[in-house]
C-alpha cells in the first residue's frame, strides 16, 4: 500500500463530521431504488455536495446488455434532474459500455475521466464515491490512475454479509473483475451488504401514498415508478413491500446513528462468488445493520416538498 498505511485507511474510514463532496455512480434504470437514492442526494444539500453523477452499466431484463443499461441509466438521470428543475450543467456523465476485460485493463469513459480529474484536484478532504451499481467505472479509474486511491473514500452497495453462504448479489456479480479490483486495491472502502443489512430499507406503496404523493413532481414520479414496478404479486397488493437498497450508503453519510458498522479486513471474492477471509488484508468498514425509520422519515419530508 506504499506510504498509505492501514492506519491511514482506518482514519479515512471514520464517519465524516462535516458536509462532504461526493459523486454518485448509479445504474439508475436497472430497477427503481437508484431513483430514490439520486433524489435523496440532490435534496440533502445540508450534508451532501453532489458534484457529479455517473451512469453505470447493467444487464438484466430491462436492458439488452451493459452498454444499453448504461445509456438508459444516463437518460434516467437526466429525467430526474429535469423533474426536479435542476440543470445538469455537464455534471452527468456516461460510464463504461462494457465490463472490465481483466484487472489491468481500464475502460475509457467520460465518467472515468471525470472521476480521475476530480480526485486529483483534491488537496485535503477526500472525494466520496457513492457506488450503487456494478463498480466498473470506479475500478476503471483506479486502474488508469492508481494515484487517486489516497484521495477517495468509496461507499459501495454490493454483496452480502461476510457470514452469508454466497455473495452473488446483482452489483457484485455484474462485473466480478471490477469487484475484485476494488476489494483488492486498498482504497478506503465502506461496504454495504444487502441481505439483512440494506434489506432493512423496506417500504410500501401505502406508505409512499400517505407520505410522498401529491407534494411535488418528483415525489409523484417516485410513487408512480414504485407502484408500476413489475413484481408478482404487484406492489399494490396487501402486505407487499419493496427494498430500496440503494439508500444505504447515503444513510450512513447523512447520520452515523442510522447505520451500525465495523472495521475488518477486506474479504476476498472467490471465483464461485463466495467470500474468503484473510486476516492480513487491508481494512475496510462494513455496515452490519440499518435503522430504517430515520432514513425514510428524512427522505419523505424532503421529497414531498413542492
Amino acid at each position: 500500500m506504499g506510504n498509505f498505511t492501514a492506519a491511514d485507511v482506518v482514519k479515512r474510514l471514520d464517519w465524516p463530521q462535516g458536509p462532504v463532496d461526493l459523486v454518485l455512480d448509479t445504474d439508475t434504470y436497472n430497477e427503481i431504488d437508484d431513483q430514490f437514492a439520486l433524489v435523496y442526494a440532490l435534496l440533502s444539500k445540508e450534508r451532501l455536495n453532489l458534484r457529479a453523477v455517473y451512469a453505470a452499466p447493467f444487464h438484466n431484463r430491462r436492458s439488452s446488455g451493459p452498454g444499453d443499461g448504461m445509456e438508459k441509466s444516463y437518460h434516467e438521470i437526466l429525467r430526474i434532474f429535469g423533474l426536479m428543475g435542476i440543470p445538469a450543467d455537464g455534471s452527468v456523465h456516461r460510464g463504461s459500455a462494457t465490463w472490465l476485460p481483466d484487472a489491468k485493463t481500464s475502460i475509457a469513459s467520460t465518467a472515468r475521466d471525470d472521476l480521475i480529474a476530480r480526485a486529483r484536484a483534491r488537496t485535503e478532504a477526500p472525494l466520496y464515491v457513492v457506488a450503487i451499481g456494478a463498480i466498473t467505472n470506479v475500478a476503471a479509474a483506479l486502474i488508469a490512475a492508481p494515484d487517486i486511491r489516497e484521495r477517495l473514500v468509496v461507499l459501495w452497495l454490493a454483496g452480502h454479509p461476510p457470514y452469508w453462504p454466497d455473495t452473488a448479489e446483482f452489483n457484485m456479480k455484474g462485473d466480478p473483475t471490477a469487484s475484485r479490483v476494488i476489494l483488492d486495491s486498498g482504497v478506503p472502502l465502506v461496504l454495504f451488504p444487502c441481505r439483512l443489512v440494506a434489506e432493512m430499507l423496506q417500504t410500501t406503496e401505502a406508505e409512499l401514498a400517505r407520505h410522498l404523493a401529491g407534494g411535488s413532481a418528483i415525489g409523484d414520479y417516485l410513487c408512480r415508478i414504485f407502484r408500476e414496478y413489475e413484481t408478482n404479486p404487484p406492489l399494490t397488493e396487501p402486505g407487499r413491500s419493496k427494498v430500496l437498497w440503494d439508500l444505504a450508503p447515503l444513510a450512513w453519510l447523512m447520520n452515523k446513528g442510522w447505520v451500525a458498522t465495523a472495521v475488518q479486513p477486506s474479504p476476498v471474492l472467490n471465483a464461485d462468488m463466495t467470500w474468503g477471509q484473510e486476516p492480513s488484508r487491508h481494512p475496510i468498514r462494513i455496515a452490519t445493520h440499518i435503522f430504517r425509520d430515520g432514513v425514510f422519515g428524512d427522505l419523505f419530508v424532503k421529497a414531498a416538498r413542492p
